[in-house]
């Protein structure tokens, strides 16, 4: 009777699992990482950051030194969205960088990017937050998917910005647009939808080809998962997304985005890369049909092409945006 029990119990919490399962890994993946500022949370975060010795000896970075405007816009689904803004003195005479941060970071990470784009390159920047990210609102990180809508719509405030800041001039509006790992999933799966004719050019660094593809490779070096897009656990997970967001991980796909992009595309990723595995740059780049370029850079980790080789890397996008952002205009 007591062995029947012990079995009973063992069955009970092995069923247990395997129903919390999909729900445990759903959030583990979409859950927001760090409170938002302004909340109890982030300010209890805050107290403890002031007291930690590191905290008080990080250097600034390059963007907290700028005259940076805080600035924002409502999502469709009405998050408030937040971001920086560092236009040039005639902003309306030069293009408009928008930029897209990584997995769980905030706009700020941006800021090596953002100095060079602003400094040797002439741009205006912005740099939103994505949503569930920084101090912009939002429960769930949506690895590129709802993202994509809320990119559209901050090309539309750059859009308007350079609208009224060229006043009568004729000077044309040049949007081009730069993400990494998420944010390079972003801009790809942004480039995918009708753009507006000012976003003359798209570079992703280090992007997937999926949130479901992605998911299954982390459940593997992560979790040691066997995992594959037929696997219960991935069907119950992209259920339960489907529930809570509106769209599955499978739904998420930058690779079936870049069969609709119609601008020239930068394809860069480090040969070795393990967190968004190398392979995965190969059908991106093969499926665009727009004009593109593709740059893997030997012995570069993830997001890391830029500190491997950084005067090829230079050299790659400078040449890119010239041909297709300044030349093409």
């Amino acid at each position: 009777m007591v062995l029947i029990i012990v079995i009973g119990c063992v069955a009970a919490v092995l069923l247990a699992g395997a129903r919390l399962a999909p729900l445990y890994f759903f959030k583990f993946a979409t859950g927001r990482k760090h409170p938002m500022p302004g909340t109890g949370a982030f300010r209890m975060a805050e107290a403890a950051g002031f007291q930690s010795e590191a905290a008080l000896q990080e250097p600034r970075l390059w963007i907290d030194t700028m005259p940076c405007e805080l600035v924002e816009i409502r999502s469709r689904d009405g998050l408030a969205l937040r971001g920086y803004y560092l236009g040039r003195t005639n902003p309306a005479s030069a293009g408009t960088m928008i930029l897209a941060h990584g997995y769980t970071g905030d706009a700020k990470e941006m800021s090596p990017f953002a100095q060079y784009f602003y400094e040797k390159l002439g741009y205006n920047v912005l740099m939103p937050n994505a949503r569930g990210h920084g101090n912009s609102e939002g429960k769930y990180i949506g690895f590129g998917w709802p993202e994509r809508l809320d990119y559209l719509d901050w090309i539309d405030w750059v859009r308007i910005r350079m609208d009224a800041a060229r006043g009568k001039t004729v000077e044309p509006v040049r949007i081009a647009l730069f993400g990494v790992s998420m944010g390079a999933a972003t801009v790809l799966m942004t480039g995918g939808e009708a753009l507006p004719p000012e976003v003359k050019a798209i570079i992703e660094d280090s992007g997937y080809t999926s949130a479901e593809d992605e998911l299954i490779y982390q459940g593997k070096a992560m979790f040691h998962l066997k995992l594959t897009k037929d696997s219960r656990l991935i069907k119950a997970i992209n259920r339960l997304a489907k529930k809570r967001l509106g769209y599955s991980f499978k739904e998420a796909s930058s690779l079936e985005q870049v069969k609709k992009i119609r601008v020239p595309t930068l394809f860069i990723h480090g040969e070795a890369d393990t967190f968004v595995p190398t392979e995965m740059v190969y059908p991106l780049c093969e499926a665009c049909a727009a004009p593109k370029e593709l740059y893997v850079v030997p012995g570069a980790g993830h997001c890391l092409s830029c500190q491997t080789d950084p005067a090829g890397y230079e050299k790659q996008v400078s040449q890119f945006l010239e041909k297709y952002v300044q030349g093409g205009c």
